[in-house]
């Protein structure tokens, strides 16, 4: 598999990009079945263990350096640990014990949002121009879309799982900007590989605090099969993928495959627990994009003067 995904058989980016799309947007359902089956905290690392594990094999393959060295290399490691697995996993999780799987892709999608946003407040970006400003607040609003929140349910159960999710994408986004001034040069795959054994070990932590136990796990078909599916899928597979596109697209044409994710989770939602997601959710979805659309705006006229290219030849 590894040799395949980055041998000419497959070339397509575009379906290279639809796929790592299709693996990240039916995690979120997958994560929705393994909570009936796992304590959360313990769910996401256990998920990291294994994936790090493999995925740190793969760099000792690919790459001449497999572990950090030096403070900087190490900090790097640790802030991507911290905010993009470790946070950003329990927080996911622990919401998603009361919002569906296909809501929470939804709210996740506004993580591009978010990073323009912070991007800009620490200078790691260009400012946000006044429009970029505006679309940061309507991709805010499309959130609350989605929450729709009513008089005398501040404290109800689906409110607290989309707040819970937001966090989860608003710890993403931060980790994703703080690490860029941190580049050290370390090859992705070693530091994604620390970072999930990292990350794992922060989620263990978290779930002793909780006082969540293995006794608890329910070793059933379906929860090897989510627990499968997201370590090997949804995690080892699909970054790989990510490496791939990562050097083939760069970092901002890659994040809008977030865009993408709550379609396929919305459809595995239908097809798998016969769920749909409501029409006020979908409005939600829209708005968000309509927000990233305002601030990256000329990246998505760039992006389809690109394809109509393609198309004409």
């Amino acid at each position: 598999m590894i040799e395949s995904i980055r041998s000419n058989a497959v070339p397509d980016t575009s379906g290279l990009f639809v796929l790592l799309a299709t693996l990240w947007g039916a995690s979120f359902v997958a994560i929705e079945i393994g909570l009936h089956h796992f304590p959360p905290l313990l769910f996401a690392a256990l998920r990291y263990d294994v994936a790090g594990v493999l995925v740190l094999a793969y760099a000792l393959h690919s790459v001449d350096r497999w572990r950090p060295r030096g403070r900087a290399e190490w900090l790097q490691t640790g802030v991507t640990a911290l905010f993009v697995f470790a946070a950003y996993h329990a927080l996911l999780y622990l919401g998603e014990q009361h919002v569906s799987g296909a809501v929470a892709a939804v709210v996740i999608s506004l993580s591009p949002i978010l990073t323009a946003g912070f991007g800009s407040a620490l200078a790691v970006d260009d400012p946000l121009q006044p429009l970029g400003a505006v679309g940061f607040l309507v991709g805010i609003a499309g959130v609350v879309v989605v929450v729709q929140p009513e008089p005398g349910t501040a404290l109800s159960s689906s409110l607290v799982g989309v707040l819970l999710v937001f966090c989860a994408g608003t710890s993403f986004a931060l980790g994703s900007v703080l690490t860029r001034p941190l580049d050290t040069g370390l090859p992705v795959q070693t530091k994604q590989a620390w970072a999930m054994l990292l990350g794992a070990a922060i989620l263990h932590v978290g779930s002793l605090a909780r006082g969540e136990s293995v006794l608890a796990i329910e070793w059933t078909g379906t929860a090897i099969a989510s627990l499968a599916y997201l370590t090997l899928a949804s995690g080892v597979v699909a970054f790989l993928l990510y490496f791939e596109l990562l050097e083939r697209l760069g970092p901002t044409e890659l994040n809008l495959v977030g865009y993408l994710e709550p379609v396929v989770a919305t459809v595995v939602a239908w097809f798998v627990l016969g769920s749909v997601v409501d029409g006020t959710t979908l409005l939600g979805f829209v708005v968000i994009f309509a927000g990233f659309a305002l601030i990256k705006r000329d990246l998505l006229h760039r992006l389809s003067g690109g394809q109509l290219a393609r198309l004409r030849r």
